[in-house]
């Protein structure tokens, strides 16, 4: 019955409009104005006016119908980095290794390209891969990024820890790695473990999932390096630093140990950076352990490496600590040099070089004990890495170490200059002096 009244009706206009009607479609677009407008219907039998907007109605309906779906199909097929974008960004961790030589510590200095920095290549890797998107890389607190430790300039590190909000896209650590340059790494080292389905992660272990309000450096409870050295620095003053076949004995060894366990506990670091003043809350530090290794010999020239693991520690400081058993191993300075550089008189710390620096693990222990076990998120355990961090070490770290002291000799031409410091003199505080404004970076290592 409808139908019949409406072929009836479009009959009815058909006639009313005239004979040359090509189709209904333009007449119906062209139908008398409502009451109230200011166009007056036009008088039945009169010769329309052409609209081609009109006439092509219904063809051009078809043209912008074939358009839409051509764009839903390219919408369809869009390569991976514009779908992603869809997705919701979620806050992880990521396990670096990387060989600070030729780079001007680890953060990045946005807007200044003249000093590179580890994060510089970072950043640019994780918006090449897709992971974040280019405005992020200009302005990194968009993406909540924080570090563990600020490592200095030419400092190395094999488990730093960057944590950041990203977009968990397919294969994110190959594709992160691949914008990468080899010594500077993801650490992805084992095959995909069994996980909660309410933490599933893409691919590696280099990657956690971690909760939204996390940053590295708070969270961070302690943190482990290692300082590597030829042992000839531990050679009597009146022996050749020059002298590559030189062999730390057993009783150098002893003593050696003996005196990093002096560094243990708490003490007022103030010598030990040039940051903070003596009477600075700030300076005290608490050193969990510290001590050195057995020996070993690469390309003729024996080494050993130092490891020391505290809560934090400031600029220098690690460096320090290390220069002044130096000096007292040599004999230019007495055993008891050291517990007078902890108390407020100024004392003159040689500051060894930074070539044999590397932060080797970061530790969350409180974190884990809260959240590590709750189904939801898993422990910031590397226990599981350690492989490839001692790979990373052995392939891109320890041999820059070694052949970067062969040829620049850093370590011997410092050894020379440890005769210019005076251990002796000390330079006393006056009450309410010696207090400096400390750095607006913050603690660095």
């Amino acid at each position: 019955m409808a139908i019949r009244v409406v072929r009836a009706a479009a009959g009815a206009v058909r006639r009313a409009c005239g004979p040359c009607s090509p189709s209904l479609g333009p007449r119906l677009l062209r139908l008398p104005p409502m009451a109230g407008n200011v166009e007056a219907p036009a008088p039945v039998g009169a010769r329309p006016e052409r609209d081609p907007k009109a006439r092509g109605g219904w063809r051009g309906g078809a043209r912008i119908w074939e358009e839409t779906e051509q764009q839903a199909k390219k919408l369809r097929s869009a390569s991976d980095a514009e779908q992603h974008r869809k997705l919701p960004k979620r806050k992880i961790v990521l396990l670096m290794g990387y060989s600070g030589k030729g780079y001007h510590g680890m953060q990045r200095n946005v807007g200044s390209s003249q000093f590179k920095t580890i994060e510089d290549d970072l950043v640019s890797a994780l918006v090449r891969s897709g992971c974040i998107p280019e405005n992020h890389g200009e302005d990194m607190r968009k993406m909540s990024f924080q570090r563990c430790a600020r490592t200095d300039k030419g400092v190395s590190a094999a488990g730093q820890v960057v944590s950041l909000k990203v977009w968990l896209i397919d294969d994110i650590l190959e594709k992160i790695n691949g914008h990468l340059p080899p010594h500077i790494r993801i650490l992805d080292t084992t095959a995909m473990q069994t996980r909660p389905r309410t933490c599933w992660l893409p691919h590696g272990t280099g990657l956690k999932r971690v909760t939204g309000g996390f940053n590295s450096k708070n969270k961070c409870d302690a943190r482990t390096y290692l300082y590597m050295l030829p042992t000839f620095a531990f050679a009597h003053k009146d022996h050749d630093v020059q002298d590559e076949s030189y062999r730390l004995s057993a009783d150098t060894l002893r003593r050696v140990n003996a005196l990093l366990a002096c560094y243990k506990g708490t003490h007022n670091f103030h010598n030990f950076t040039s940051q903070k003043g003596p009477r600075e809350a700030s300076a005290r530090r608490y050193i969990l352990d510290m001590f050195c290794e057995e020996p070993f010999v690469r390309e003729g020239m024996e080494f050993a490496v130092i490891k020391v693991k505290g809560q934090s520690f400031m600029t220098h400081q690690i460096r320090k600590m290390v220069g002044l058993v130096v000096a007292v191993i040599k004999g230019y300075a007495p055993e008891s040099l050291l517990e007078r550089s902890w108390g407020e008189a100024k004392v003159d710390v040689p500051k060894a070089p930074g070539l044999g620096l590397v932060l080797e693990r970061v530790h969350f222990d409180k974190y884990n004990q809260r959240f590590g076990n709750d189904g939801l998120h898993e422990p910031l355990d590397w226990t599981q890495e350690e492989a490839g961090v001692a790979a990373f070490k052995e392939q891109h770290i320890y041999p820059t170490i070694i052949s970067t002291e062969r040829q620049e000799r850093s370590m011997a031409r410092w050894l020379g200059t440890l005769p210019v410091h005076d251990f002796d003199a000390t330079a006393h505080a006056a009450a309410g002096l010696g207090t400096k404004a400390p750095s607006p970076l913050g603690d660095s290592d």
